[in-house]
């Protein structure tokens, strides 16, 4: 069977991250941490899956608000978010650096509280996007002791390597570098401070077992929300209907 894509090898990454969940909220424009939800069910867990916005898998009828009230009564286990820029106290910035502006925070800052769990995803991996502190924090890593928060960050993935969140110093730790990259390349292209072992292992790949699951049922399931995704990434593979 062919090596597995970076699409592939991050989806079996964040799998991992996700663990023994019992519920995962995706939102609209996440098409692999999907891919892992969807992985994990292959493999025959019982994780409900809530993709947001989507024709399917999306249970919500009032658009967010429901999925607001399941994260404000600790139902959600695991949220995704990205950012415009991340930096290393992790903290997220949606709404502007310099002279450009972003979409905006909508309910990055609620979800970060509220869920339990939150799995920071970005796929570029640069000084742009990974700087020393980001220019506005649209939702903060971390809170005083006397704020109420039940969740916050578990880790970053990014599209070279996966970090570690450390509650107790504030900092990440470098866990795994991905295929085809080295732990000095990251030390150069992450704008931040983080703390790594003297050996910085590889990520681990997918198994063939994963593979077959990813490049068939998973493929398929993936499709109904996020074609060209799909077809981008097992247009090759063997998954009737993606060609």
């Amino acid at each position: 069977m062919a090596g597995a894509a970076r699409e592939e090898l991050l989806a079996c990454c964040i799998a991992r991250l996700i663990g023994d969940a019992a519920h995962v909220a995706v939102g609209a424009a996440s098409p692999i941490p999907a891919t892992a939800c969807a992985l994990l069910r292959a493999r025959g867990a019982p994780l409900r899956v809530s993709l947001l916005h989507q024709r399917a898998g999306n249970p919500f009828t009032e658009g967010s608000r429901e999925l607001f009230d399941l994260a404000g009564q600790g139902r959600i286990d695991v949220f995704f978010l990205g950012g415009a820029q991340i930096d290393g106290a992790a903290n997220l910035n949606l709404v502007h650096a310099g002279e450009h502006r972003f979409p905006g925070s909508f309910g990055s800052a609620f979800m970060y509280f509220a869920a339990r769990r939150t799995i920071l995803f970005r796929e570029e991996h640069s000084r742009r996007v990974l700087v020393p502190r980001v220019e506005f924090i649209s939702a903060p890593g971390s809170s005083p002791p006397e704020l109420w928060r039940r969740g916050g960050p578990q880790a970053l993935v990014t599209g070279k390597a996966l970090f570690a969140w450390q509650p107790g110093s504030r900092r990440f730790r470098l866990e795994s570098v991905h295929p085809g990259f080295g732990a000095a390349q990251i030390r150069e292209d992450t704008g931040f401070d983080y703390d790594a072992s003297a050996s910085v292992p590889e990520t681990a790949a997918p198994s063939e077992h994963d593979l077959v699951l990813l490049r068939g049922v998973v493929a398929r399931e993936i499709a109904a929300n996020y074609p060209e995704f799909a077809r981008r990434v097992w247009a090759g593979a063997a998954a009737p209907g993606l060609r």
